[in-house]
């Protein structure tokens, strides 16, 4: 069988190349700033926010079941409106809401024809 010949057998030591250390050249921030606004390079910083958020509503009240719909923004400024003037939390809300509704006893046919009149 034929051995391998090894290409490092006859070097003692490995010859030790060591990096020239870099020149260091300050760039002003204004600079920096300027480049990446021209470049469209995104910011890290955090945005503000845009509109200020709601008081978390934490209320224990068993209700495990979750309801979403779509709503504009105004029913839904409405929405928390109504509930923060009785004091009650959102689900109790529908709940007196639906309440309504069935009290009424309309049905939306008979509603439709009032609108029409």
């Amino acid at each position: 069988m034929n051995k391998r010949q090894n290409p490092f057998a006859n070097v003692a030591d490995a010859p030790v190349f060591t990096p020239k250390p870099r020149k260091e050249i300050p760039v002003e921030r204004e600079t920096v700033e300027r480049l990446s606004e021209q470049n469209n390079f995104p910011s890290r910083q955090a945005k503000p926010p845009s509109a200020p958020r709601r008081k978390p509503r934490i209320h224990r009240t068993g209700r495990n079941q979750q309801l979403n719909a779509k709503a504009t923004p105004e029913t839904v400024q409405r929405f928390y409106k109504a509930a923060d003037e009785r004091s009650v939390p959102l689900g109790e809300l529908l709940r007196l809401a639906l309440d309504a509704l069935d009290r009424e006893g309309s049905s939306p046919a008979s509603h439709d024809k009032a609108v029409d009149s």
